[in-house]
């Protein structure tokens, strides 16, 4: 039987290839011509009775091909990869996603049917780096039909699809798992924030009555279950869960409340939010005092507050709205409680070396005080009398600053006379 031919074996070849690049580089490679001719359409052109020169001494036995220097590496391992006689042996001399990117453009460019379909095969079945997952996209599109299938991890997906993921994850995001899934449970919060969220891209779904249906479902079994927690944390009865285990519980409840109102808000359907919020507000404010632990109180403390913020933020400017009976137990339900717990949690935010423990939100408080303010001028101006002279009285009475608010009951009050008599 004739021995392989093999790339290089001088003795045996009838045709030179000569890689040029346009910095003067020139090497020889030394072929076959009957492998060149049947895997690559450009050299069965070139070695072809029909190419223009083929009857001038010597071209049919040297074959020029120019390349960029960068691509010099390339079109030499494509030559080798002709030699190749199977699929199963092409996959194991890529090299990496880098390399294989570079051999397959050469191979395109060239006409290698069985290089490319190999390449893309390998291309499409191996992981990429994020930098490599770039240059595949910038690539890859320009290249046609062919090379298509890499593509079909980054192709957008059905709506359908979406929308069944997005269920999904909501409700194994609210659904309270247990301690050793509490990253899972943040990963899935994480990712179904950025589906709904407006950046340099458009969300990757919109919130029509079904989504929103299903996400109000979804933090009221949440809240259930959070009031069910505060019955427990409030009650006599000895039971058999610890009193520190209820309070973890809570304060995991309470971070899943928190993120649950940050995806209500961007959906604009707090209303049962908040009005469950409400209705457990006295409640929270009495479980936050049964830890005796002042790193726990704190950090539990500190979330109340941010959750409590949110809600009366949607109150107070009017997202939601509530009777003034309503509205006037909040503002003198919260406003004690804020005023105790700022100084509370700025104290404990670092430790004896100076170094910040945990970090409130920078605008956080103050936030909290415009609302409060907000909320206080909505309110007749009575109760609001009542209110500031509370305020005035109080050794706190830096925070929150009324002093707005003290203003504005100023005027309207010396002006009220004349400006209803007209």
């Amino acid at each position: 039987m004739q021995a392989p031919s093999k790339i290089g074996d001088r003795s045996t070849s009838d045709v030179v290839v000569r890689l040029r690049t346009q910095d003067g580089r020139d090497d020889w490679l030394y072929c076959h011509s009957h492998i060149l001719i049947e895997k690559c359409k450009y050299f069965a052109d070139r070695l072809s009775d029909n190419w223009p020169t083929c009857q001038i001494i010597d071209s049919r036995n040297c074959v020029e091909v120019y390349c960029q220097e960068s691509d010099f590496d390339h079109h030499v391992n494509v030559l080798r990869l002709l030699y190749v006689a199977t699929d199963g042996l092409l996959n194991d001399m890529w090299h990496g996603v880098r390399n294989a990117l570079g051999i397959l453009q050469v191979a395109v460019d060239l006409g290698c049917p069985q290089i490319v379909t190999a390449c893309v095969s390998y291309l499409e079945a191996v992981p990429w780096e994020e930098g490599e997952e770039e240059e595949i996209i910038r690539i890859i599109p320009n290249m046609g039909a062919e090379a298509e299938p890499i593509l079909a991890r980054l192709q957008p997906v059905n709506p359908s699809a979406i929308l069944g993921i997005f269920l999904s994850a909501i409700r194994f995001a609210t659904s309270s798992p247990s301690s050793s899934m509490a990253d899972l449970k943040s990963s899935a919060q994480e990712q179904l924030e950025y589906m709904i969220t407006e950046d340099d891209d458009a969300p990757i779904l919109t919130a029509d009555d079904e989504i929103k249906s299903e996400v109000k479902q979804c933090v009221k079994r949440l809240f259930s279950r959070f009031n069910n927690i505060l019955e427990a944390l409030l009650s006599e009865h000895e039971e058999s869960i610890s009193e520190e285990e209820k309070m973890q519980l809570f304060q995991s409840h309470l971070l899943d409340l928190s993120w649950a109102c940050q995806i209500l808000s961007k959906m604009e359907i707090m209303r049962e939010f908040v009005s469950s919020w409400v209705d457990a507000s006295d409640k929270i404010i009495k479980a936050t005092e049964q830890s005796s632990r002042t790193t726990e109180i704190v950090e539990i403390k500190l979330k109340v507050i941010e959750v409590a913020a949110k809600v009366l933020e949607a109150i107070g400017y009017g997202t939601v709205i509530l009777p003034i009976a309503k509205r006037l137990h909040l503002v003198k339900l919260w406003l004690p409680f804020a005023r105790v717990t700022r100084p509370l949690i700025d104290s404990a935010t670092t430790d004896d070396e100076g170094t910040m423990t945990f970090k409130p939100d920078g605008e956080l408080w103050q936030s909290l005080e415009s609302t409060f303010v907000s909320m206080i001028l909505a309110l007749p101006s009575g109760d609001q009398a009542e209110i500031l002279t509370e305020w005035l009285e109080n050794q706190h009475i830096h925070y929150p600053d009324l002093t707005e608010a003290f203003e504005v009951w100023c005027f309207r009050s010396k002006v009220a006379k004349r400006r209803l008599g007209l």
